[in-house]
This record gives structure tokens, C-alpha cells and sequence, in this order.
């Protein structure tokens, strides 16, 4: 059990880089892989109303991956905090990063994405005693 916990923290380390290159980097880098062309997005699925799907999903896969994989570590608070953090900082960031827009429904989607997690956690830690 300790050695999957320990690939699964490697694994949102490794994917924390990687959502922190890709929303830093000026233009779509998957665009770019997909349609040849920095300044499309792919989109997995229609937005709902004011939340950007690509980023609810995005956050919802990164924080399980997180929330669980440090669970019963004395660092799991540390991570809810970080990933809240870096969910508002990496959005915040596209108001300054060329070819990048901040938008109100990407930050929705960031932070109900570690929101939602969260909650899910909370519930599974009440009732997990």
C-alpha cells in the first residue's frame, strides 16, 4: 500500500507540472498538438452555465489525485491549501501572459474542481471513523 501511495503522490506531483506549464505557456500548447494551432483550445465537453468544463475536470482529477494519495499524511492539509491556491494564482496569472485572458469561468472551474473534492474527502474522512 505504501508503494502505490508513493506513485500516486509522484503521479500529482508529475501532473501538477505538467497543469502549471500548460496554463503558464503563452497560447495552447494542446491546440497546438491537436489542431496545429496555438490559439485553438480543445474543448472535452460544453461549459455549464459560467463554469469552463476543460477546468472543473482538470481540478477534480488533480485534487483527488492529491486529496487521496496524502490523505493520511501530516502534509494533507498543506496540499488542500496549495492546490486552492494554485487553482486562483494560475488563473490570475493569464491577466499579465501574452495570447492568455483571465476568465471568471475558468476560475469557477478551478476552484469548484478542488471544491467539490474536498467536500468528497470530508465526507469520506467523517465516515471512514
Amino acid at each position: 500500500m505504501d508503494r502505490t501511495i508513493s506513485y500516486l503522490k509522484k503521479l500529482f506531483h508529475i501532473l501538477t507540472l505538467l497543469l502549471i506549464i500548460l496554463s503558464l505557456y503563452p497560447g495552447s500548447i494542446l491546440g497546438f498538438l491537436f489542431y496545429g494551432d496555438f490559439r485553438l483550445q480543445p474543448q472535452i465537453t460544453k461549459d455549464f452555465a459560467y463554469i469552463s468544463s476543460n477546468h472543473l475536470y482538470v481540478y477534480l482529477l488533480i485534487s483527488a489525485l492529491g486529496f487521496f494519495s496524502y490523505l493520511s499524511d501530516e502534509k494533507f492539509n498543506l496540499v488542500v491549501i496549495y492546490l486552492f491556491f494554485l487553482s486562483i494564482i494560475l488563473e490570475v496569472a493569464h491577466l499579465v501572459i501574452s495570447e492568455r485572458s483571465f476568465q471568471i469561468e475558468d476560475l469557477t472551474g478551478n476552484i469548484l474542481g478542488v471544491l467539490i473534492v474536498y467536500i468528497i474527502v470530508l465526507i469520506y474522512k467523517f465516515w471512514r471513523r
